[in-house]
């Protein structure tokens, strides 16, 4: 684990480094996560003229890792989810690809036709609640909390299970385990009746904070697949979800892609 540890912290602070370097020659990048980083520190730290203020390179690297870990590869497995699911289910698929060719026709995805494509907003929800791609969430009690009948001790860590939440038959009802995105045509709070017990991003104060960003990504890498290809699950696709820790297709999601 250190070994990784530290291959992973010398493989970002090269790509820092040399970003830093292009900065100071002026011709450094900024449409990027990293590059508006960096450049957002750096105008910090001229404006006080103390490199005390600002991120430290310690810090720069655990916000990369960040962006990498947390957020490309749990948005990556749920675009796999999607696309295994739209392949079985070949109507919602077909759906979602005339909502993206009525909205976007063959254009590049951009930022207000991606706002209107409501049935691919409503297919998301419901495969994450069927795979979230965490499925345990922690909090950690600061000070004695009432929770129900229960009270929960100062030092108290909460352990939250999404899959138990989002598979509960009496929240959801009998079809809990079938893929049905209408279930969210009315939205999130209707379904849940306000209850907290879809949490695919988690929930409160420390939600994740790239929740709209992934799901941006999401509709944008789906539109673009829908707008080239149709896909269906392949014969040789073994259905084993499996945490590790994120939840992801155990034996890979082996599609068929067929070109439009």
């Amino acid at each position: 684990m250190k070994e990784i540890d530290r291959q992973v912290r010398d493989t970002i602070k090269s790509i820092i480094n040399k970003r830093d370097v292009a900065m100071k020659a002026g011709d450094a990048s900024h449409d990027d996560l990293l590059g508006i980083l960096l450049d957002s520190n750096y105008k910090e730290i001229k404006q006080k003229w103390n490199s005390n203020f600002g991120l430290s390179i310690d810090d720069v690297i655990e916000e990369c890792k960040l962006f990498y870990f947390a957020g490309q590869g749990t948005t990556g497995n749920m675009l796999v989810w999607t696309m295994i699911l739209l392949g079985q289910h070949s109507e919602w698929q077909t759906r979602a690809r005339e909502e993206v060719l009525d909205v976007l026709g063959d254009k590049k995805p951009y930022i207000e036709g991606l706002s209107h494509l409501k049935v691919m907003s409503i297919i998301f929800n419901e495969v994450l609640r069927l795979y979230p791609p965490g499925i345990l969430l922690r909090r950690l009690i600061h000070q004695e909390s009432k929770l129900g009948k229960l009270t929960l001790p100062e030092g108290t860590l909460v352990q939250i299970n999404a899959l138990i939440l989002h598979h509960d038959k009496d929240m959801w009802g009998e079809d809990v385990y079938e893929f049905k995105p209408q279930r969210f045509s009315e939205g999130v709070s209707k379904v849940t009746k306000g209850q907290v017990v879809y949490v695919p991003f988690g929930g409160g104060p420390r939600i994740c904070v790239g929740q709209n960003f992934a799901l941006l990504e999401e509709k944008m890498a789906l539109a673009m697949n829908l707008q080239r290809f149709s896909f269906e699950l392949s014969s040789s696709y073994s259905h084993a979800p499996h945490g590790m820790p994120t939840l992801q297709p155990q034996f890979g999601a082996h599609l068929i892609l067929h070109k439009l």
